[in-house]
């Protein structure tokens, strides 16, 4: 049987929070492994491919045929889970500081006793990943292509068969941090072979049938890393690589009804229409027409069609350093 790693932390109001984990260990001729999803509670596609790669992993190993460690967290934040106001989610921030679930995983680090409990919930999940080669952080977009951040070291030696084992439209290549994302401070504090952050499209995309295609890229490619004794098979990859500072993140400029011009995946231009935001319904001198700042595809859309100002409504692919770029991370 997997050994059992789970624990817990103190909740908001100090009651015990679970956090379930589980490691599969093999003949140590393979490379260890971390698998985690959940971070942001709300991005749920992550925890259902873990959830169906969990028994694969126990008959591998029953088997003989596992050769590396793997740890697996299908679920990682037990505060976030737990967050339900009016019928929705809130899993992104913590609701008793208003910190985004993954920042700050740095300083959480650096505190030898964190004061807070949401600082050692992230020091606990950072010391589980520490000792592991590969590390994959799952999570979701609103609405979105299947896509991958990868620190510009591991691309493409190592990326590349992530990005293809996982059918990837888009790889974003950052060099830059300074959010203490989980990812960056695994990398600046550990020394793991390569991770990444994996965006399994938009949060309503749950299904046992994404789930089973997302498990299977996992299997093919802890295979071909040699984690598990059988051979896989990738196709090669069809994908685009896009470094960080090209990519163009399109704020609300201003609150009201947003309607999408333009889908998923799409080309679009430099200077072409791809969405209108209705400030005042009623009042046709309230709208407001977004272009697109240069030329690329529709990588992410805002979910909800009635959006805040300054809320990210869409995210495209470029191919020249975005005018809006000042470095770091592409979401809030």
């Amino acid at each position: 049987m997997a050994n059992d790693l789970s624990w817990q932390v103190a909740g908001d109001a100090g009651h015990a929070l679970h956090i379930g984990a589980w490691r599969f260990d093999g003949d140590g001729s393979g490379p260890r492994v971390h698998l985690q999803a959940g971070v942001h509670a709300d991005e749920i596609a992550g925890m259902l491919v873990l959830h169906q790669l969990l028994p694969r992993l126990q008959a591998c190993r029953d088997q003989g045929r596992l050769k590396g460690t793997v740890t697996v967290v299908p679920q990682a934040n037990p505060f976030g889970i737990g967050q339900f106001r009016q019928g929705r989610l809130l899993g992104r921030f913590h609701e008793a500081t208003g910190q985004n679930f993954n920042r700050a995983f740095d300083y959480a680090l650096a505190m030898e006793h964190p004061a807070s409990n949401l600082a050692q919930w992230q020091k606990s999940l950072l010391q589980l990943a520490a000792d592991a080669d590969l590390v994959l952080d799952l999570h979701t977009d609103d609405e979105a292509l299947p896509y991958l951040y990868i620190h510009r070291s591991f691309w493409p030696e190592q990326g590349l068969a992530l990005a293809a084992a996982l059918q990837a439209q888009v790889v974003i290549v950052w060099d830059e941090g300074g959010d203490g994302s989980f990812e960056e401070t695994i990398i600046n504090h550990a020394a793991p072979r390569l991770a990444a952050t994996v965006e399994l499209r938009g949060q309503a995309d749950v299904s046992d049938a994404l789930a089973q295609q997302d498990a299977d890229g996992l299997w093919a490619w802890l295979c071909i890393n040699g984690v598990i004794d059988e051979v896989a098979v990738i196709s090669e990859w069809q994908g685009e690589a896009v470094d960080m500072g090209c990519m163009e993140t399109i704020l609300a400029p201003r609150a009201g009804v947003l309607v999408f011009e333009k889908g998923l995946g799409d080309q679009v231009e430099a200077g072409e229409r791809f969405a209108r935001l209705i400030g005042r319904p009623g009042d046709a001198a309230s709208e407001v027409i977004l272009h697109a700042p240069q030329t690329g595809r529709m990588l992410t859309a805002h979910r909800e069609r009635l959006v805040a100002q300054g809320a990210v409504v869409a995210k495209f692919t470029g191919t020249r350093l975005s005018d809006s770029y000042s470095g770091g991370v592409l979401d809030p």
